[in-house]
């Protein structure tokens, strides 16, 4: 992979996802905000643009070792991608969230005094849930079965297709704007939780419930990262397809 300071960050990533423990090192959104350069991010981070093309490098060659293996989501089939995002992720998030209320009720009865920061927690949570719950259900009612739709349409040279809400890049923008606002609330709760770390008077439920969260999180960024640097991009270009 031939990387420099102009090189996109969701492309990087979308290239090869273990790239993403560079860039979450490095405080740089990969999901939400993977359409900024290199140097772009380096500069709103303060950090040497050299510095973070060597460490992703260093990665690189490092994950090449014999042994080391990556699923390559780009090279799947839209509708294949769709289907994995809907009964990965989706089931994921909605096993998981109220699994993670029921921890944070616990929590601040507990330990709500000593730390009130776990009552802003839960209230992040709890509209982060309710929203993404929304969320899935507009993609899984709405966006998806059109890309369903498209794919095989696409590969009998089709070029008649049309959906209810005209060009398919008006959902796929809203989509876009509530990871945003998705992956802006969970900057407030690891700031909150101070980066997941549990007090020195945190009991076994409270590090259960950081690291569910944590794990809820990293959940949260593949699956942005999926749709916003693969699947909404590879979609449009589709309808392009079908409008020439």
């Amino acid at each position: 992979m031939n990387i420099s300071k102009e090189s996109m960050i969701g492309v990087i990533v979308a290239e090869d996802y273990r790239t993403a423990s560079v860039f979450e090192q490095a405080g740089i959104d990969f999901c939400c905000r993977g359409n900024r350069s290199i140097a772009d991010a380096c500069r709103e981070q303060k950090i040497a643009a050299d510095e973070l093309i060597g460490n992703l490098k260093d990665k690189i060659e490092g994950l090449a070792a014999p042994g080391n293996t990556h699923i390559d989501y780009r090279s799947w089939p839209l509708d294949l991608l769709a289907d994995f995002i809907e009964k990965r992720h989706h089931r994921y998030a909605s096993a998981q969230i109220p699994a993670i209320q029921t921890f944070l009720e616990k929590l601040i009865r507990v330990h709500g005094v000593q730390h009130p920061e776990l009552a802003e927690i839960k209230a992040e949570f709890d509209a982060c849930a309710g929203a993404l719950t929304s969320h899935m259900k507009k993609e899984e009612l709405m966006l998806f079965p059109i890309i369903r739709k498209m794919v095989p349409l696409h590969e009998k040279g089709s070029r008649e297709m049309t959906t209810p809400f005209g060009s398919i890049q008006n959902p796929i923008r809203v989509m876009m704007s509530e990871h945003d606002s998705e992956g802006e609330r969970f900057r407030r709760i690891k700031e909150l939780s101070n980066n997941y770390t549990v007090p020195a008077d945190g009991c076994n439920t409270y590090g259960i419930t950081l690291v569910t969260l944590k794990a809820f999180e990293e959940d949260l960024h593949l699956h942005i990262h999926l749709e916003n640097n693969i699947l909404f991009p590879r979609a449009i270009e589709m309808e392009r397809h079908f409008a020439r």
